[in-house]
């Protein structure tokens, strides 16, 4: 049987890879799952991410899907559960951070663990135990705006105390700048405290490093995809180029964009600006049936080839809130994502091999769509967002994909990953 050391439950699709990439970096051979698997793994992995779609849907069902999830990763023998949430911290009053934490650590029998989103490559940095976007603070990056999870308090300790019945507390940078014996006698004193779940500070990874070793023996760890850079050495694993090898897929190329967060309106701007095909998505049109879906493949098909092309619904946060409005927030996001992954179910239909795919629901609704249950993580885009495999049962095909999280790439990032992949 194969040793799969780490087991990893993701609250969304991007956010999986986000983390099996880090993963992937670090040494280890990593394998991704649509859903909770229900056959062997296709590949040998030192590491599983069994990815969601938990991150927005009611606190109740998201703590029993990742429950689940951890109960299969149990069954493959796995020696350390890792629970992985978004590098902006995305939840609400009600969760499902908290209520997903508080799940794991009762199925696991564990009375502490740490919290930190943490992910300086693409700076998310924490200090004092409040999370900073780039140079500003959480509640001024634009998450404020996010449609389903506005992040309007920067104080992680705030934030996830309403959310869990444990006592939170802090590790700050003055005890992580001390190295992994601080972090344990810092850890040890907050659990003879009372206190359950405690937020990491760090601003760099010399921090994650440090703080790795002091994870070793942990039954949990929560966090965004940052810690994951420092956990395979604590399983004697070396980074090493033969664990992002992918195999060879042909095709052309597209990209399908959903998110509106500020990194892909970028990204879309800076595609059109090009020159390239673009064809944007209304979502109002959507409400009348399927023309919209089909005259977007009509456009799309006589245009695929080498050079990518793009259909999208990303828009700037004043025409959203516009069409929310209209629509209500739910039935907006529901209308454009069914409507997206049947676009991209049309395009792998008519040839395309390589695709982009922007925001997390949109990630997870293709993923879903096109059948695919696994994925084989490769090489880094950028910090983030890696290329992968997978089989579509949809065409019977392996395809290479890259699941974007709305707020990671460069504004190139559309064009620079099919270099990337060449």
């Amino acid at each position: 049987m194969n040793d799969i050391l780490l087991g990893c439950i993701a609250d969304d699709f991007t956010g999986a890879t986000d983390l099996a990439n880090n993963l992937v970096r670090a040494g280890m051979r990593v394998v991704q799952t649509a859903g909770v698997p229900t056959a062997p793994l296709d590949t040998a992995a030192d590491a599983v991410v069994v990815s969601l779609k938990s991150r927005t849907i009611p606190a109740a069902q998201a703590a029993a899907q990742s429950v689940q999830a951890l109960r299969w990763l149990q069954t493959q023998g796995v020696r350390q559960i890792y629970f992985k949430y978004c590098s902006t911290f995305d939840s609400t009053a009600q969760g499902n951070i908290g209520p997903v934490t508080d799940a794991l650590m009762d199925a696991l029998g564990c009375d502490f663990t740490i919290a930190t989103p943490a992910f300086p490559d693409v700076g998310r940095t924490v200090f004092k135990g409040y999370l900073f976007v780039g140079d500003v603070l959480l509640h001024e990056s634009g998450m404020q705006d996010h449609p389903l999870t506005p992040m309007t308090d920067p104080s992680l300790v705030r934030v996830l105390q309403a959310q869990t019945r444990h006592r939170v507390g802090l590790v700050d940078y003055t005890v992580v700048a001390q190295g992994p014996e601080a972090i344990r006698a810092r850890i040890a004193k907050l659990r003879s405290d009372g206190i359950g779940i405690a937020i990491v500070d760090a601003v760099s990874n010399a921090d994650l490093m440090r703080l790795g070793p002091a994870l070793a023996d942990f039954p949990l760890v929560t966090a965004g995809s940052g810690v994951a850079i420092a956990l395979p050495a604590n399983f004697g694993i070396a980074p090493n180029p033969r664990a992002s090898a992918l195999p060879v897929v042909r095709g052309s190329r597209a990209v399908i964009s959903g998110s509106c967060s500020r990194a892909t309106n970028a990204q879309v701007a800076e595609f059109i600006a090009t020159g390239r095909p673009a064809l944007a998505l209304d979502p109002m049109s959507l409400c009348a049936g399927d023309e919209a879906i089909e005259h977007a493949l009509d456009w799309a098909r006589p245009k695929l080839g080498d050079a990518p092309i793009l259909v999208y619904s990303t828009a700037a946060p004043e025409s959203l809130r516009q069409v929310q409005d209209q629509l209500g927030v739910a039935r907006a996001g529901e209308l454009v994502e069914r409507a997206l992954a049947r676009v991209a179910c049309g395009l792998v239909q008519a040839g395309v091999g390589q695709l982009v795919v922007a925001g997390g629901e949109t990630s997870g609704a293709v993923v879903q769509a096109l059948g695919i249950t696994q994925l084989q993580i490769g090489a880094q885009i950028d910090p983030g967002v890696p290329w992968c495999a997978g089989k579509s049962a949809l065409a019977d095909a392996t395809l290479h994909v890259a699941l974007k999280s709305g707020n990671f790439g460069t504004p190139d990032f559309f064009t620079k990953a099919f270099d990337r992949i060449a």
